[in-house]
């Protein structure tokens, strides 16, 4: 498998993707943060003001092409920060819930991040439905799966509590009731969750690796490990795997990460510049071995991800 998987060709500074089958197209789309790490501006300018970059695979994920960015998003005028999506297939719609800044802060603190829910027929034209009323108004990074029992569940990082995970339950992803917090132990952001190999499970960036937790039944989690956590020796891969994206097809999982390759140790400190901005897509397999979750980035595999039933 090729590493890097993706870079952005206009500002190399992909980051949170979230990978699905376009069933209009018959292709793979990744679909995330188009930071730009490339442009001139004030702190932290370049990671706000961002669009959602797309990339299209039309051999199973191997090669990826970029196609732009999604338009028509805006719901005011201006140039306004776009981060981390969520797309959710269900009964015939794409549902992204996506976080949004107003305007292009140049620092983190004091701006509001709100969950905005969309949907689509076919993930190019988007119709606004509302702002989300979760748990603050410092929302980010929402992930969506079904619950046994009916009814969904949205995952999210609440950055006014802590940076905790918390959750919201939905019976048709438009009216969302808080639940509360999952995991507020301490700070880390992106949950993601999947069903693999007969258990739920959960990984969360806690900026030193993805961490790992297990369930049967998506309220009770115990921890199940680290994964990402230790250099790799592919190309672009010798960082920590950050916000991470999962693909499960049958006995098969990709874990679709992104890594700012010069933020080495070494490098810590230093000013920062384009070369410390840059963030690249990488993709590995994991696999379950004696009940817990794991993830060799250097080992070789076959990405052929397949088509995804209506």
């Amino acid at each position: 498998m090729k590493a890097p998987l993706y870079r952005d060709p206009i500002f190399d500074g992909a980051a949170d993707p979230v990978i699905v089958w376009n069933r209009e197209a018959r292709e793979w789309w990744m679909i995330y943060t188009n930071r730009r790490a490339t442009a001139e501006g004030e702190r932290v300018a370049w990671v706000h003001g961002t669009d959602l970059g797309v990339a299209s695979s039309k051999d199973g994920g191997n090669n990826w092409i970029y196609r732009g960015t999604i338009q028509g998003l805006d719901i005011e005028w201006g140039r306004n920060t776009f981060w981390a999506p969520e797309i959710y297939w269900h009964d015939g719609a794409y549902h992204m819930f996506v976080s949004y800044i107003q305007g292009v802060p140049t620092g983190w603190a004091g701006n509001r991040r709100d969950m905005l829910h969309y949907t689509s027929s076919n993930l190019i034209q988007w119709t606004f439905h509302s702002k989300l009323k979760l748990s603050s108004d410092r929302i980010i990074d929402a992930c969506i799966h079904e619950l046994p029992g009916g009814g969904f569940r949205m995952w999210y990082k609440d950055e006014a509590n802590g940076s905790h995970t918390y959750a919201a339950d939905s019976m048709d992803l438009y009216d969302w009731e808080v639940v509360g917090p999952v995991f507020n132990d301490y700070p880390h952001e992106g949950p993601n969750v999947f069903l693999f190999k007969d258990s739920y499970w959960m990984i969360i960036d806690e900026w030193r690796g993805q961490g790992v937790f297990r369930s049967n039944d998506l309220n009770n989690w115990e921890r199940n490990g680290i994964i990402l956590d230790q250099p790799g020796m592919r190309e672009d891969d010798g960082t920590i795997g950050l916000h991470a994206d999962v693909v499960v097809q049958g006995e098969e999982a990709y874990i679709f990460y992104f890594t700012h390759p010069e933020r080495t140790l070494e490098k810590e400190g230093l000013k920062e510049t384009y070369e410390t901005r840059r963030s690249v897509i990488q993709v590995a397999r994991l696999d379950v071995i004696d009940g817990v979750l794991v993830c060799d980035r250097d080992k070789p595999f076959k990405l052929n991800l397949t088509p995804e039933l209506d």
